[in-house]
């Protein structure tokens, strides 16, 4: 997994980058639950206060790979392998929010599609590069949302407009992002790194143990449903999505660049 994940400190702040440039950081499992692994590294780690998110290259991360996601690399014992009913992008919302009390912020340096952008809205903050662009990307390749993303993309701006993004295939800017409220700050290109790295050194200042607890209550706060039933519920359904013939004509037309001929089956 170490090929895929960069991680570097500075002070009390950890930095996770998504290392697959040439695939756009596109999900492979070694991506995803090296993703996983570093979070749960970092939230247990005493010297690290805040953890900082983004991708290598122009992306931060452009979805499921579509070429395949490589060996199953698992680090879950085969016990629970055999027992596990979330999927390893399921994780990252049950990794970032609820096993990890620490702030994580996103930094959103280019797109972020599909299981990229549930990936960036598992995380507690978002900082978005002007250049950058959110996709739904689902309804292109004939799935259901995942990753927790039907979860926390209401929460942070409304049932209807979580319902257009999705059903529209939005591809969303930064200015139209932040007036959403699917980030909290736009930053020009040739700032943002600075700029992620400063807010994060900014929230390190605060006492950790406060972070952590405000973390805590907020979450709690936030949380009305049984999260692990329900992302559960969004595997199956994305599965059922997944197993259609309107599916599979979706996934083989954007290959083949043509518009899907659907058929309701």
């Amino acid at each position: 997994m170490s090929d895929v994940i960069r991680t570097h400190d500075k002070g009390h702040v950890r930095t996770i980058v998504l290392n697959r440039p040439e695939k756009k950081n596109a999900l492979s499992h070694a991506l995803a639950w090296g993703v996983v692994t570093a979070v749960q590294q970092a939230a247990h780690d005493d010297d690290v206060w805040v953890i900082a998110l983004t991708g290598s290259g122009d992306s931060f991360c452009s979805g499921l790979d579509l070429g395949g996601p490589g060996e199953d690399v698992s680090p879950l014992p085969a016990q629970e392998r055999a027992m596990d009913d979330i999927s390893w992008v399921g994780r990252f919302l049950l990794v970032l929010r609820h096993e990890c009390d620490k702030p994580v912020v996103a930094g959103l340096n280019g797109v972020a599609a599909g299981a990229g952008l549930s990936l960036a809205m598992a995380a507690d903050m978002r900082l978005m590069a002007r250049r950058a662009r959110l996709i739904a990307g689902y309804p292109r390749i004939g799935g259901s949302p995942d990753g927790g993303l039907s979860w926390t993309l209401p929460q942070a701006i409304g049932y209807e407009q979580a319902m257009r993004f999705l059903l529209e295939n939005r591809t969303v800017g930064a200015d139209e992002a932040l007036k959403l409220g699917m980030v909290g700050e736009v930053v020009d290109d040739e700032a943002f790194e600075g700029r992620l790295a400063e807010y994060c050194a900014l929230l390190a200042e605060r006492s950790p143990i406060a972070s952590r607890l405000t973390k805590r209550v907020v979450a709690h706060g936030s949380t009305a449903i049984d999260l692990e039933s329900h992302l559960r519920y969004e595997l199956a359904t994305i599965r059922r999505a997944f197993g259609t013939e309107d599916s599979k004509e979706a996934r083989q037309a954007f290959l083949e660049k043509r518009t899907p001929l659907f058929r309701g089956r």
